[in-house]
């Protein structure tokens, strides 16, 4: 038999290898993930969204890649970045905008998929301060030394925008503006990268020193893959109309940002252009009613370092309501995030106690939570319940390594105090996988009938000591995840094709 040319192997070789992933036709939402989509919303007064194609990136032939959320009247904002060393030019610029603007008399936000516009040089910032002076252009705001706009991209690291086509669909995003349910859905859904489908939540809330008065909050997301927190490629953006000073919104943003965008995780990766917005234009505050002023951050130990400053304690019942109303729509938001991870089969929360202190406990789930190895056992619905251990036993905080020194001493962690459980999603008595050190005998088919449910919560007592009669001096804390699948490899195998 003649043997095969190298050209015919080499062709053989790359089908054998092909693969392809692609998003729903049409843009079309899976079934499993249409209870997730808002048919209605009500929206924070003063705001108004809209979306409109520039085909940013060459397979993008008809969707909406370019989205505007404006608000009528400038009013104060902030945001949260990306901790990576290489953040993107967007994030550089925003950040710059804010510190120049002291957070101060900003219209809005535009922002593009298809291209994340990061290590991209000075070209990419120009690119980005680009898209905000062509927003404001758009809003009267052009005369302004110091742009109102601020900038998110989200796409493929290392390619250059098309700033043209960006710059020529903005006023296009501009005239398509529109307060009602639609452009705000519009706008949720430019934003999208390998989401399955859009991001969107608003609710209403009222404060206790006037109830008569209803305020309005919505936000939009995006994110499915590169999810990890400092922040978590996630974008957000927040608004609502009630009266915050431009003074605090760094504080309370912060402060919801730390149980919510900052406990969540697809993959371990943290992107280059996370940014979570916020916004508070006042349109529904009554007139004499002063913007919530959050108190300053101050130190723990006295001495001003950054590093250990913290919010300082509140117990005005406003301040108390508007955060609750904000964490609240932010932990949602996150939560939606994990449930769209790139090809997840199951939503997972952590839920880790600890009598040592809150960041251990945190350090714990997160270990578990970007384990390899647990996530596609959950994907495998193998309750492989050594794999949590295991991560548990290397986290930071818990385990000190010569690479990897802790700063301070050991915290005195003893494994033999440590518990492991299923929690099923039906209510029924959990499953004990480890109790104080010691394997339970596990009952193998309850525990494959737990997993094969879409949510899962496992549970970890860090100091599950006899003596101990309860929890209550215990700190938890909850972080969310999802599984591993084939599909998640396929995807970003081909994620720049």
């Amino acid at each position: 038999m003649a043997q095969r040319s190298p050209t015919i192997k080499r062709v053989c070789l790359s089908l054998s290898q092909y693969r392809s992933y692609s998003a729903p036709a049409e843009r079309s939402i899976p079934a499993a993930k249409q209870k997730y989509v808002p048919t209605t919303g009500t929206y924070p007064k003063g705001f108004l969204a809209g979306s409109a194609y520039a085909g940013v990136k060459a397979s993008n032939t008809k969707f909406d890649d370019v989205a505007l959320i404006i608000s009528e009247k400038p009013c104060p904002a902030t945001a949260i970045f990306t901790r990576n060393l290489f953040k993107a030019a967007p994030v550089t610029v925003s950040k710059d905008l804010l510190e120049q603007r002291q957070s101060e008399g900003f219209r809005g936000v535009v922002v593009n998929s298809g291209c994340a516009n990061a290590v991209t040089g000075i070209e990419g910032r120009e690119n980005a301060r680009a898209m905000s002076t062509a927003a404001d252009a758009c809003t009267g705001s052009a005369a302004e030394d110091v742009p109102q706009t601020l900038v998110m991209s989200t796409g493929v690291i290392g390619q250059q925008l098309p700033i043209e086509k960006i710059t020529n669909a903005i006023p296009k995003a501009h005239a398509a503006l529109g307060s009602d349910h639609q452009h705000w859905m519009n706008a949720a859904q430019a934003i999208c990268t390998t989401d399955t489908f859009p991001k969107l939540i608003s609710r209403t809330f009222t404060l206790p020193s006037h109830p008569e008065t209803t305020y309005s909050i919505a936000g939009m997301t995006k994110g499915a893959g590169m999810i990890h927190p400092n922040m978590a490629t996630l974008l957000a953006i927040v608004c609502t109309d009630a009266a915050i000073h431009p003074e605090s919104m760094q504080t309370v943003l912060r402060e919801a940002a730390n149980t919510t965008f900052n406990s969540i995780s697809v993959d371990g990766d943290t992107s280059t252009n996370d940014t979570v917005a916020f916004f508070a234009n006042a349109a529904a505050s009554p007139e004499g009613v002063q913007p919530l002023a959050y108190p300053e951050m101050y130190s723990k130990n006295g001495r001003l370092k950054k590093k250990d400053l913290r919010p300082a304690p509140n117990t005005d019942p406003d301040h108390v309501a508007f955060l609750a109303a904000l964490t609240d729509l932010m932990r949602d938001l996150a939560k939606l995030i994990v449930r769209d991870g790139e090809g997840a089969t199951k939503f997972v929360t952590i839920r880790v106690r600890s009598d040592k202190n809150i960041m251990v406990a945190k350090r714990a789930a997160v270990s578990i939570a970007t384990s390899s190895l647990v996530k596609t056992a959950l994907y495998g619905k193998d309750a492989n319940w050594g794999r949590i251990l295991c991560a548990i036993g290397y986290a930071p905080m818990l385990m000190d390594s010569p690479e990897i020194p802790m700063r301070s001493n050991p915290i005195g962690f003893e494994p033999g105090n440590t518990s492991v459980s299923f929690l099923p999603t039906d209510g029924s008595e959990e499953l004990k996988l480890l109790v104080r050190g010691e394997p339970e005998k596990v009952d193998e088919a309850r525990a494959k009938q737990i997993l094969e449910a879409e949510n899962l919560e496992i549970l970890v007592n860090l100091d599950d000591r006899p003596e101990r009669t309860g929890h209550e001096d215990q700190r938890e804390a909850v972080f969310w995840t999802c599984d591993f699948s084939h599909e998640y490899v396929t995807i970003n195998g081909d994620y720049r094709t």
